[in-house]
């Protein structure tokens, strides 16, 4: 997976890396009505913005995620495309979906990457940021 795109962390809880001139913004948030916090069942939905700024059109092939929950626990998620879908993103143009993730503590993080394609086959990674999953019921401590 690579780190090596820039981060931005956004007042409203949006993380954004750019990786090729593909930009992905994450937006997770807490769903408290499918959560059960006396079963240490959490649940968080999050909806990802991919924008082609480059010049070359590029398809989203598979994806990476790696989540981890707040007792440092790491799940590998790996798979073809998003949602069921590999979308096509022609210059200029953006693909939105929403997807969840339960996690058994109040808190994690996610990143991941995607496996992205040219036109011309060339294969290439996109960085998708780090993002925090937190809920109400997460305890934070100042260090």
């Amino acid at each position: 997976m690579s780190t090596s795109a820039p981060l931005e962390s956004n007042d409203d809880h949006s993380w954004t890396a750019v990786t090729r001139a593909i930009r992905v913004t994450v937006q997770p948030r807490y769903m408290p009505g499918e959560s059960a916090p006396e079963e240490e069942r959490y649940v968080f939905a999050y909806t990802v913005e991919i924008v082609n700024e480059g010049e070359e059109t590029v398809r989203l092939v598979a994806r990476h995620w790696r989540i981890i929950d707040g007792r440092g626990r790491t799940e590998e998620v790996r798979g073809p495309g998003v949602v069921g879908e590999q979308p096509l993103l022609p210059p200029g143009q953006s693909y939105t979906y929403t997807s969840g993730a339960p996690l058994p503590t109040p808190s994690g993080i996610m990143v991941g990457a995607y496996q992205m394609q040219t036109d011309a086959g060339q294969p290439f990674e996109v960085a998708i940021p780090a993002f925090a999953l937190e809920s109400p019921h997460a305890v934070r401590t100042l260090h």
